[in-house]
Protein backbone atom coordinates (compact mmCIF):
# COMPACT_ATOMS: atom_id res chain seq x y z
CA UNK A 1 0.00 0.00 0.00
CA UNK A 2 0.91 2.18 -0.43
CA UNK A 3 -0.21 4.35 1.48
CA UNK A 4 0.05 7.02 4.12
CA UNK A 5 0.90 6.34 7.72
CA UNK A 6 -1.64 5.55 10.43
CA UNK A 7 -0.52 8.64 12.35
CA UNK A 8 -1.59 11.65 10.31
CA UNK A 9 1.25 13.90 11.38
CA UNK A 10 3.83 11.31 10.36
CA UNK A 11 2.23 11.20 6.90
CA UNK A 12 3.00 14.90 6.47
CA UNK A 13 6.45 14.94 7.90
CA UNK A 14 8.99 14.71 5.04
CA UNK A 15 10.73 17.85 3.42
CA UNK A 16 13.64 20.24 1.86
CA UNK A 17 16.13 21.64 -0.75
CA UNK A 18 17.18 25.25 -1.38
CA UNK A 19 19.43 28.12 -0.63
CA UNK A 20 21.18 29.30 2.51
CA UNK A 21 23.97 31.71 3.25
CA UNK A 22 25.76 29.14 5.39
CA UNK A 23 28.54 26.95 4.13
CA UNK A 24 26.85 23.59 3.82
CA UNK A 25 28.49 20.28 4.74
CA UNK A 26 29.86 18.14 1.92
CA UNK A 27 30.01 14.96 3.94
CA UNK A 28 27.55 12.92 6.03
CA UNK A 29 27.10 13.74 9.71
CA UNK A 30 29.98 12.46 11.80
CA UNK A 31 27.47 10.78 14.10
CA UNK A 32 25.46 9.16 11.29
CA UNK A 33 25.92 5.54 12.38
CA UNK A 34 25.50 6.22 16.09
CA UNK A 35 22.43 8.41 15.51
CA UNK A 36 20.72 5.75 13.41
CA UNK A 37 21.46 3.15 16.08
CA UNK A 38 20.04 5.45 18.76
CA UNK A 39 16.86 5.95 16.73
CA UNK A 40 16.49 2.23 16.13
CA UNK A 41 16.94 1.53 19.83
CA UNK A 42 14.48 4.25 20.86
CA UNK A 43 11.73 2.90 18.62
CA UNK A 44 12.58 -0.84 18.68
CA UNK A 45 13.36 -1.06 14.95
CA UNK A 46 14.75 -4.48 13.93
CA UNK A 47 16.48 -3.44 10.70
CA UNK A 48 17.14 -0.31 8.63
CA UNK A 49 18.59 0.34 5.18
CA UNK A 50 20.07 3.68 4.11
CA UNK A 51 21.01 4.94 0.65
CA UNK A 52 22.65 8.38 0.53
CA UNK A 53 23.95 10.32 -2.49
CA UNK A 54 25.99 13.53 -2.41
CA UNK A 55 27.53 15.49 -5.25
CA UNK A 56 31.16 14.56 -5.70
CA UNK A 57 31.13 11.98 -2.91
CA UNK A 58 30.91 8.18 -3.12
CA UNK A 59 27.36 6.99 -2.58
CA UNK A 60 26.61 5.40 0.77
CA UNK A 61 24.63 2.15 1.00
CA UNK A 62 24.44 0.70 4.50
CA UNK A 63 22.44 -1.73 6.56
CA UNK A 64 21.79 -1.69 10.28
CA UNK A 65 20.29 -4.25 12.64
CA UNK A 66 18.81 -7.63 11.77
CA UNK A 67 16.66 -8.87 8.92
CA UNK A 68 14.28 -10.67 11.31
CA UNK A 69 13.94 -10.62 15.07
CA UNK A 70 15.16 -13.86 16.63
CA UNK A 71 17.54 -14.61 13.78
CA UNK A 72 21.21 -13.55 13.52
CA UNK A 73 21.37 -12.48 9.85
CA UNK A 74 22.32 -8.80 9.59
CA UNK A 75 20.97 -6.18 7.22
CA UNK A 76 23.55 -5.17 4.60
CA UNK A 77 23.67 -3.02 1.47
CA UNK A 78 22.00 -5.78 -0.57
CA UNK A 79 19.13 -6.53 1.83
CA UNK A 80 15.85 -6.01 0.00
CA UNK A 81 13.12 -3.85 1.58
CA UNK A 82 9.63 -2.97 0.41
CA UNK A 83 9.72 0.66 -0.73
CA UNK A 84 5.90 0.68 -0.90
CA UNK A 85 4.49 3.93 -2.32
CA UNK A 86 7.94 5.15 -3.34
CA UNK A 87 7.08 2.86 -6.26
CA UNK A 88 4.79 5.59 -7.60
CA UNK A 89 7.78 7.61 -8.82
CA UNK A 90 8.96 4.57 -10.79
CA UNK A 91 5.55 4.36 -12.47
CA UNK A 92 5.58 8.05 -13.38
CA UNK A 93 9.16 7.69 -14.64
CA UNK A 94 7.99 4.79 -16.81
CA UNK A 95 5.32 7.07 -18.28
CA UNK A 96 7.92 9.84 -18.68
CA UNK A 97 10.07 7.50 -20.77
CA UNK A 98 7.04 6.75 -22.97
CA UNK A 99 6.32 10.49 -23.26
CA UNK A 100 9.91 11.02 -24.42
CA UNK A 101 9.42 8.23 -26.97
CA UNK A 102 6.33 10.01 -28.34
CA UNK A 103 4.01 7.18 -27.35
CA UNK A 104 2.04 9.18 -24.77
CA UNK A 105 1.32 12.73 -23.66
CA UNK A 106 0.63 13.72 -20.08
CA UNK A 107 -2.71 15.25 -21.05
CA UNK A 108 -3.96 12.35 -23.17
CA UNK A 109 -7.44 11.20 -22.12
CA UNK A 110 -7.20 7.90 -20.29
CA UNK A 111 -10.25 6.46 -22.03
CA UNK A 112 -8.61 7.06 -25.42
CA UNK A 113 -5.68 4.89 -24.36
CA UNK A 114 -7.69 2.36 -22.31
CA UNK A 115 -11.15 2.15 -23.92
CA UNK A 116 -12.51 -0.08 -21.12
CA UNK A 117 -11.68 2.45 -18.40
CA UNK A 118 -14.72 3.63 -16.44
CA UNK A 119 -15.31 5.61 -13.25
CA UNK A 120 -18.58 6.15 -11.39
CA UNK A 121 -19.71 9.18 -13.42
CA UNK A 122 -19.46 9.71 -17.14
CA UNK A 123 -17.97 13.20 -17.01
CA UNK A 124 -14.94 12.15 -14.97
CA UNK A 125 -14.51 9.06 -17.16
CA UNK A 126 -14.43 11.17 -20.32
CA UNK A 127 -12.27 14.00 -18.99
CA UNK A 128 -9.67 12.21 -16.87
CA UNK A 129 -6.15 12.56 -18.26
CA UNK A 130 -2.97 10.65 -17.53
CA UNK A 131 -1.91 13.65 -15.42
CA UNK A 132 -5.11 13.33 -13.38
CA UNK A 133 -4.42 9.66 -12.68
CA UNK A 134 -1.17 10.57 -10.93
CA UNK A 135 -2.13 13.61 -8.85
CA UNK A 136 -4.81 12.46 -6.35
CA UNK A 137 -7.56 14.82 -7.52
CA UNK A 138 -9.99 12.32 -9.05
CA UNK A 139 -12.76 12.84 -6.49
CA UNK A 140 -12.24 9.43 -4.89
CA UNK A 141 -12.07 9.49 -1.09
CA UNK A 142 -8.85 8.98 0.89
CA UNK A 143 -7.63 5.47 0.11
CA UNK A 144 -10.78 4.78 -1.89
CA UNK A 145 -10.88 1.19 -3.15
CA UNK A 146 -7.84 0.02 -1.16
CA UNK A 147 -9.74 -3.02 0.16
CA UNK A 148 -9.56 -4.35 -3.40
CA UNK A 149 -5.92 -5.23 -2.74
CA UNK A 150 -5.14 -4.59 0.95
CA UNK A 151 -4.88 -7.02 2.67
CA UNK A 152 -4.11 -9.60 -0.04
CA UNK A 153 -7.16 -10.33 -2.20
CA UNK A 154 -8.16 -12.66 -5.02
CA UNK A 155 -8.59 -9.77 -7.49
CA UNK A 156 -6.29 -9.29 -10.47
CA UNK A 157 -5.14 -5.83 -11.60
CA UNK A 158 -7.75 -6.00 -14.36
CA UNK A 159 -10.42 -6.82 -11.76
CA UNK A 160 -9.42 -3.81 -9.68
CA UNK A 161 -9.62 -1.48 -12.68
CA UNK A 162 -12.99 -2.93 -13.73
CA UNK A 163 -14.47 -2.30 -10.26
CA UNK A 164 -13.53 1.38 -10.16
CA UNK A 165 -16.80 2.20 -11.94
CA UNK A 166 -18.75 1.21 -8.81
CA UNK A 167 -16.88 3.41 -6.29
CA UNK A 168 -18.86 6.53 -5.49
CA UNK A 169 -16.71 9.70 -5.48
CA UNK A 170 -16.34 11.63 -2.25
CA UNK A 171 -15.95 15.01 -3.98
CA UNK A 172 -16.24 16.46 -7.45
CA UNK A 173 -13.51 15.92 -10.03
CA UNK A 174 -10.35 18.04 -9.57
CA UNK A 175 -11.84 19.87 -6.58
CA UNK A 176 -9.32 18.74 -3.97
CA UNK A 177 -6.63 16.35 -2.82
CA UNK A 178 -7.26 12.81 -1.52
CA UNK A 179 -4.46 10.26 -1.71
CA UNK A 180 -5.31 7.10 -3.62
CA UNK A 181 -3.56 3.97 -4.85
CA UNK A 182 -6.02 2.43 -7.28
CA UNK A 183 -5.47 4.94 -10.08
CA UNK A 184 -1.77 4.09 -10.15
CA UNK A 185 -2.88 0.57 -11.05
CA UNK A 186 -4.61 2.15 -14.06
CA UNK A 187 -1.35 3.99 -14.79
CA UNK A 188 0.43 0.63 -14.85
CA UNK A 189 -2.11 -0.51 -17.43
CA UNK A 190 -1.28 2.55 -19.53
CA UNK A 191 2.39 1.55 -19.51
CA UNK A 192 1.42 -1.84 -20.90
CA UNK A 193 -0.98 -0.38 -23.50
CA UNK A 194 1.64 2.06 -24.81
CA UNK A 195 4.70 -0.19 -24.68
CA UNK A 196 3.42 -3.71 -25.28
CA UNK A 197 5.21 -4.85 -22.10
CA UNK A 198 3.67 -5.51 -18.73
CA UNK A 199 4.38 -2.82 -16.16
CA UNK A 200 6.66 -5.29 -14.36
CA UNK A 201 8.74 -6.05 -17.46
CA UNK A 202 8.90 -2.40 -18.51
CA UNK A 203 10.30 -1.36 -15.12
CA UNK A 204 12.84 -4.19 -15.26
CA UNK A 205 14.09 -3.43 -18.76
CA UNK A 206 13.81 0.38 -18.84
CA UNK A 207 14.73 1.34 -15.27
CA UNK A 208 16.29 -1.47 -13.21
CA UNK A 209 18.51 -2.68 -16.05
CA UNK A 210 19.91 0.67 -17.22
CA UNK A 211 20.48 1.83 -13.63
CA UNK A 212 22.16 -1.38 -12.51
CA UNK A 213 19.57 -2.09 -9.80
CA UNK A 214 20.55 -5.74 -9.50
CA UNK A 215 18.64 -6.62 -6.33
CA UNK A 216 15.40 -4.82 -7.22
CA UNK A 217 12.18 -6.59 -8.22
CA UNK A 218 8.84 -5.05 -9.21
CA UNK A 219 6.55 -7.36 -7.25
CA UNK A 220 6.16 -9.46 -4.13
CA UNK A 221 6.30 -12.78 -5.95
CA UNK A 222 9.83 -12.05 -7.19
CA UNK A 223 11.37 -10.97 -3.87
CA UNK A 224 14.53 -12.87 -3.00
CA UNK A 225 14.24 -14.98 0.13
CA UNK A 226 17.94 -15.22 1.02
CA UNK A 227 18.40 -11.53 1.94
CA UNK A 228 15.19 -9.65 2.66
CA UNK A 229 14.00 -7.43 5.46
CA UNK A 230 11.22 -9.49 7.03
CA UNK A 231 8.18 -7.34 7.95
CA UNK A 232 7.48 -6.54 11.60
CA UNK A 233 4.65 -4.71 13.34
CA UNK A 234 3.04 -3.95 16.69
CA UNK A 235 -0.02 -6.20 16.72
CA UNK A 236 -0.54 -7.34 20.30
CA UNK A 237 -1.36 -4.05 22.04
CA UNK A 238 -4.72 -2.50 22.82
CA UNK A 239 -4.93 -1.51 19.16
CA UNK A 240 -2.77 -2.27 16.14
CA UNK A 241 0.31 -0.06 16.19
CA UNK A 242 0.82 -0.39 19.94
CA UNK A 243 2.61 -3.08 21.94
CA UNK A 244 5.94 -4.80 21.24
CA UNK A 245 7.41 -5.12 17.75
CA UNK A 246 7.24 -8.68 16.43
CA UNK A 247 7.72 -10.47 13.10
CA UNK A 248 4.56 -10.96 11.09
CA UNK A 249 3.62 -14.58 10.60
CA UNK A 250 3.10 -14.21 6.85
CA UNK A 251 4.06 -11.84 4.08
CA UNK A 252 0.94 -10.97 2.13
CA UNK A 253 1.28 -10.41 -1.62
CA UNK A 254 -0.40 -7.35 -3.09
CA UNK A 255 0.98 -7.67 -6.60
CA UNK A 256 -2.38 -6.54 -7.98
CA UNK A 257 -1.38 -3.01 -6.89
CA UNK A 258 2.31 -3.29 -7.78
CA UNK A 259 2.41 -0.07 -9.90
CA UNK A 260 1.31 1.79 -6.75
CA UNK A 261 3.52 0.05 -4.21
CA UNK A 262 5.06 -3.26 -5.23
CA UNK A 263 8.77 -2.56 -5.73
CA UNK A 264 11.36 -4.08 -3.38
CA UNK A 265 14.93 -2.82 -3.52
CA UNK A 266 18.18 -2.70 -1.56
CA UNK A 267 20.16 0.31 -0.32
CA UNK A 268 22.70 -0.37 -3.09
CA UNK A 269 19.91 -0.25 -5.69
CA UNK A 270 18.45 2.97 -4.37
CA UNK A 271 21.72 4.89 -4.64
CA UNK A 272 21.40 4.49 -8.43
CA UNK A 273 17.77 5.60 -8.41
CA UNK A 274 18.49 8.67 -6.29
CA UNK A 275 21.49 9.56 -8.44
CA UNK A 276 19.52 9.58 -11.70
CA UNK A 277 16.79 11.68 -10.09
CA UNK A 278 19.29 14.24 -8.81
CA UNK A 279 20.96 14.26 -12.25
CA UNK A 280 17.55 14.98 -13.83
CA UNK A 281 17.59 11.88 -16.00
CA UNK A 282 21.23 11.89 -17.12
CA UNK A 283 22.74 8.42 -17.16
CA UNK A 284 26.18 7.31 -18.37
CA UNK A 285 26.46 10.03 -20.99
CA UNK A 286 22.89 9.43 -22.17
CA UNK A 287 19.48 9.87 -20.60
CA UNK A 288 16.93 7.74 -18.80
CA UNK A 289 14.38 10.53 -19.26
CA UNK A 290 14.58 14.06 -20.64
CA UNK A 291 15.10 17.16 -18.55
CA UNK A 292 11.69 18.43 -19.70
CA UNK A 293 9.80 15.39 -18.43
CA UNK A 294 11.88 15.51 -15.26
CA UNK A 295 10.71 19.08 -14.64
CA UNK A 296 7.13 17.97 -15.26
CA UNK A 297 7.34 15.28 -12.59
CA UNK A 298 8.64 17.81 -10.07
CA UNK A 299 6.04 20.49 -10.88
CA UNK A 300 3.22 21.04 -8.38
CA UNK A 301 -0.12 19.81 -9.72
CA UNK A 302 -2.43 19.50 -6.70
CA UNK A 303 -2.31 21.46 -3.45
CA UNK A 304 -2.18 19.31 -0.30
CA UNK A 305 -3.93 20.83 2.72
CA UNK A 306 -1.52 21.76 5.50
CA UNK A 307 -2.26 20.40 8.95
CA UNK A 308 -0.18 21.73 11.86
CA UNK A 309 2.09 19.10 13.36
CA UNK A 310 1.77 18.41 17.10
CA UNK A 311 3.85 20.75 19.32
CA UNK A 312 6.96 18.51 19.61
CA UNK A 313 7.17 18.49 15.80
CA UNK A 314 6.18 22.10 15.11
CA UNK A 315 9.29 22.70 12.97
CA UNK A 316 8.06 20.13 10.45
CA UNK A 317 4.88 22.03 9.52
CA UNK A 318 5.41 23.22 5.93
CA UNK A 319 4.56 26.58 4.42
CA UNK A 320 3.61 24.99 1.10
CA UNK A 321 2.69 21.42 0.25
CA UNK A 322 1.76 19.91 -3.08
CA UNK A 323 1.75 16.76 -5.19
CA UNK A 324 3.48 16.50 -8.56
CA UNK A 325 3.68 13.36 -10.70
CA UNK A 326 4.58 10.64 -8.25
CA UNK A 327 6.40 13.08 -5.94
CA UNK A 328 5.49 15.47 -3.12
CA UNK A 329 6.91 18.99 -3.45
CA UNK A 330 7.01 20.95 -0.20
CA UNK A 331 9.26 22.93 2.13
CA UNK A 332 11.01 22.50 5.44
CA UNK A 333 11.77 25.73 7.27
CA UNK A 334 11.75 27.62 3.98
CA UNK A 335 13.78 25.08 2.00
CA UNK A 336 12.21 23.18 -0.87
CA UNK A 337 12.44 19.42 -1.12
CA UNK A 338 11.11 16.61 -3.31
CA UNK A 339 9.95 13.58 -1.33
CA UNK A 340 7.68 10.60 -0.97
CA UNK A 341 6.98 8.08 1.72
CA UNK A 342 5.77 4.51 1.70
CA UNK A 343 3.96 2.12 4.03
CA UNK A 344 3.25 -1.55 3.52
CA UNK A 345 2.23 -4.08 6.10
CA UNK A 346 5.37 -4.45 8.23
CA UNK A 347 7.56 -1.98 6.31
CA UNK A 348 7.99 1.77 5.97
CA UNK A 349 10.24 4.09 3.95
CA UNK A 350 10.85 7.70 2.91
CA UNK A 351 12.78 9.24 0.01
CA UNK A 352 13.96 12.86 0.28
CA UNK A 353 15.80 14.84 -2.37
CA UNK A 354 17.47 18.24 -1.95
CA UNK A 355 18.04 19.18 -5.61
CA UNK A 356 19.83 22.48 -4.97
CA UNK A 357 22.36 20.68 -2.79
CA UNK A 358 22.50 17.60 -5.02
CA UNK A 359 21.79 15.43 -1.99
CA UNK A 360 19.24 12.67 -1.66
CA UNK A 361 18.55 9.69 0.55
CA UNK A 362 16.07 6.97 1.38
CA UNK A 363 15.49 5.39 4.78
CA UNK A 364 13.87 1.92 4.72
CA UNK A 365 12.68 -0.05 7.74
CA UNK A 366 11.44 -3.61 8.18
CA UNK A 367 8.87 -2.34 10.69
CA UNK A 368 6.11 0.27 10.71
CA UNK A 369 7.82 2.71 13.07
CA UNK A 370 7.61 6.00 11.22
CA UNK A 371 9.08 7.89 14.15
CA UNK A 372 12.48 6.24 13.64
CA UNK A 373 12.28 6.91 9.90
CA UNK A 374 11.58 10.63 10.33
CA UNK A 375 14.07 11.06 13.17
CA UNK A 376 16.84 9.93 10.81
CA UNK A 377 15.46 11.93 7.85
CA UNK A 378 15.28 15.21 9.75
CA UNK A 379 18.69 14.69 11.29
CA UNK A 380 20.10 14.42 7.76
CA UNK A 381 18.07 17.38 6.49
CA UNK A 382 19.25 19.65 9.31
CA UNK A 383 22.84 18.59 8.66
CA UNK A 384 22.82 19.20 4.89
CA UNK A 385 20.95 22.49 5.21
CA UNK A 386 23.29 23.79 7.90
CA UNK A 387 20.46 24.19 10.39
CA UNK A 388 20.85 23.97 14.16
CA UNK A 389 20.45 20.36 15.26
CA UNK A 390 17.21 19.24 16.89
CA UNK A 391 16.77 16.22 19.13
CA UNK A 392 14.36 14.53 16.77
CA UNK A 393 14.44 11.25 18.65
CA UNK A 394 13.05 12.94 21.77
CA UNK A 395 10.59 14.99 19.69
CA UNK A 396 9.19 11.94 17.94
CA UNK A 397 9.11 9.97 21.20
CA UNK A 398 6.96 12.72 22.75
CA UNK A 399 4.73 12.91 19.68
CA UNK A 400 4.22 9.14 19.66
CA UNK A 401 3.30 9.15 23.36
CA UNK A 402 0.81 11.93 22.67
CA UNK A 403 -0.72 10.01 19.76
CA UNK A 404 -0.99 6.80 21.76
CA UNK A 405 -2.47 8.63 24.74
CA UNK A 406 -5.09 10.31 22.56
CA UNK A 407 -5.98 7.01 20.89
CA UNK A 408 -6.43 5.25 24.25
CA UNK A 409 -8.48 8.16 25.57
CA UNK A 410 -10.78 7.94 22.54
CA UNK A 411 -11.26 4.21 23.06
CA UNK A 412 -11.83 4.60 26.80
CA UNK A 413 -14.34 7.40 26.26
CA UNK A 414 -16.26 5.27 23.79
CA UNK A 415 -16.27 2.34 26.20
CA UNK A 416 -17.41 4.55 29.09
CA UNK A 417 -20.21 6.04 27.01
CA UNK A 418 -21.37 2.59 25.97
CA UNK A 419 -21.37 1.31 29.56
CA UNK A 420 -23.10 4.37 31.03
CA UNK A 421 -26.47 3.28 29.72
CA UNK A 422 -28.19 -0.03 29.23
CA UNK A 423 -26.84 -2.22 26.47
CA UNK A 424 -29.74 -2.75 24.13
CA UNK A 425 -30.45 -6.14 22.70
CA UNK A 426 -30.24 -6.95 18.99
CA UNK A 427 -33.45 -6.36 17.04
CA UNK A 428 -33.35 -9.88 15.64
CA UNK A 429 -32.37 -13.37 16.75
CA UNK A 430 -28.63 -13.66 16.07
CA UNK A 431 -29.11 -16.30 13.38
CA UNK A 432 -31.23 -13.82 11.40
CA UNK A 433 -28.19 -11.62 10.70
CA UNK A 434 -26.50 -14.45 8.78
CA UNK A 435 -26.60 -13.87 5.04
CA UNK A 436 -24.46 -13.02 2.04
CA UNK A 437 -24.10 -9.26 1.66
CA UNK A 438 -22.69 -7.41 -1.29
CA UNK A 439 -21.09 -4.08 -2.05
CA UNK A 440 -20.91 -3.12 -5.75
CA UNK A 441 -17.18 -2.33 -5.76
CA UNK A 442 -15.81 -4.86 -3.26
CA UNK A 443 -18.11 -7.83 -3.77
CA UNK A 444 -19.49 -10.21 -1.17
CA UNK A 445 -19.10 -10.45 2.59
CA UNK A 446 -20.60 -13.54 4.19
CA UNK A 447 -21.97 -13.60 7.71
CA UNK A 448 -22.54 -17.13 9.03
CA UNK A 449 -24.39 -18.61 11.98
CA UNK A 450 -22.35 -21.58 13.10
CA UNK A 451 -21.96 -23.29 16.47
CA UNK A 452 -24.28 -20.68 18.01
CA UNK A 453 -21.95 -17.88 16.95
CA UNK A 454 -21.85 -15.29 14.17
CA UNK A 455 -18.82 -15.36 11.91
CA UNK A 456 -17.72 -12.98 9.16
CA UNK A 457 -15.59 -13.43 6.05
CA UNK A 458 -14.63 -10.96 3.34
CA UNK A 459 -14.94 -13.40 0.49
CA UNK A 460 -12.21 -11.89 -1.72
CA UNK A 461 -9.77 -11.36 1.18
CA UNK A 462 -8.68 -14.74 2.56
CA UNK A 463 -7.20 -13.42 5.83
CA UNK A 464 -10.21 -11.29 6.76
CA UNK A 465 -12.15 -13.97 8.60
CA UNK A 466 -13.26 -14.15 12.20
CA UNK A 467 -16.16 -13.84 14.60
CA UNK A 468 -18.75 -11.15 15.24
CA UNK A 469 -19.41 -10.09 18.82
CA UNK A 470 -22.39 -8.06 19.94
CA UNK A 471 -21.76 -4.51 21.18
CA UNK A 472 -25.16 -2.85 21.49
CA UNK A 473 -28.39 -2.79 19.52
CA UNK A 474 -27.67 -3.89 15.98
CA UNK A 475 -23.96 -3.05 16.19
CA UNK A 476 -21.37 -5.81 16.43
CA UNK A 477 -17.59 -5.86 16.22
CA UNK A 478 -15.24 -8.13 14.33
CA UNK A 479 -12.60 -10.31 15.95
CA UNK A 480 -10.46 -11.23 12.98
CA UNK A 481 -8.38 -14.36 13.35
CA UNK A 482 -5.26 -12.52 12.19
CA UNK A 483 -3.97 -10.03 14.74
CA UNK A 484 -2.30 -8.03 11.99
CA UNK A 485 -5.68 -6.78 10.73
CA UNK A 486 -7.72 -3.82 11.93
CA UNK A 487 -11.05 -4.74 13.48
CA UNK A 488 -14.27 -2.91 12.63
CA UNK A 489 -17.68 -2.08 14.02
CA UNK A 490 -20.44 -3.66 11.92
CA UNK A 491 -23.88 -2.02 12.09
CA UNK A 492 -27.04 -3.54 10.60
CA UNK A 493 -29.95 -1.30 9.55
CA UNK A 494 -33.14 -3.26 10.18
CA UNK A 495 -36.39 -2.37 8.41
CA UNK A 496 -39.81 -2.45 10.14
CA UNK A 497 -40.53 -5.85 8.59
CA UNK A 498 -37.41 -7.20 10.36
CA UNK A 499 -35.47 -7.60 7.13
CA UNK A 500 -31.99 -6.09 6.84
CA UNK A 501 -31.70 -3.06 4.58
CA UNK A 502 -27.94 -2.50 4.67
CA UNK A 503 -24.76 -3.05 6.64
CA UNK A 504 -22.11 -0.39 7.28
CA UNK A 505 -18.67 -0.66 8.85
CA UNK A 506 -16.06 1.61 10.42
CA UNK A 507 -12.63 0.96 11.95
CA UNK A 508 -12.49 0.62 15.72
CA UNK A 509 -8.99 2.00 16.21
CA UNK A 510 -8.31 5.75 15.93
CA UNK A 511 -4.89 4.76 14.56
CA UNK A 512 -6.25 2.55 11.77
CA UNK A 513 -4.54 3.07 8.41
CA UNK A 514 -6.82 4.60 5.81
CA UNK A 515 -6.31 1.61 3.53
CA UNK A 516 -8.70 -0.29 5.80
CA UNK A 517 -11.46 1.69 4.09
CA UNK A 518 -14.35 -0.10 5.78
CA UNK A 519 -16.32 3.13 5.84
CA UNK A 520 -16.65 3.13 2.05
CA UNK A 521 -18.57 -0.15 2.11
CA UNK A 522 -22.36 -0.19 1.94
CA UNK A 523 -23.42 -3.83 2.03
CA UNK A 524 -26.89 -4.99 1.09
CA UNK A 525 -28.32 -8.53 0.98
CA UNK A 526 -27.06 -10.19 -2.18
CA UNK A 527 -29.57 -11.25 -4.77
CA UNK A 528 -29.88 -15.00 -4.73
Amino acid sequence: MSHGSRIVWSCVAGLVAATTSLTLPAAPPADLDSYIQQAMHAFDVPGLGLALVEQGEPAIARGYGVRKLGEPARVDEHTVFSIASNTKAFTTTSLAILVDQGKLKWDDKVIERLPGFRLYDDYTTKEMTIRDLLTHRSGLGLGGGDLLFWPETTFTRADVVARLRYIRPATSFRSGYAYDNVLYIVAGGLVEAASGQTWDDFVRTHIFGPLGMRDAVPSFKDVRTDNRGWPHARISGRVRGMGPVEPLAKIGSIDNEAPAGGIHASPADMTHWIQVQLDRGQLNGGRLFSEATGREMWTSQTLIPIEPAPPPLALTTPQFNSYGLGWVIRDYRGHKIIMHEGLQEGAISATLLIPDRHVGFIVMLNSEDGEARWSVCYHLLDHYLGLPPTDWISAYTAAREQSWSEALHTLQSAAAQASSGPTTKPSLPLASYADVYEDPWYGTVTIRWQSKQLGISFDHTPTMRGSLQHVTGDTFRTRFNSRSLEDAYVTFSVKPDHSIERVTLRPISPLADFSFDFSDLVLTPARH
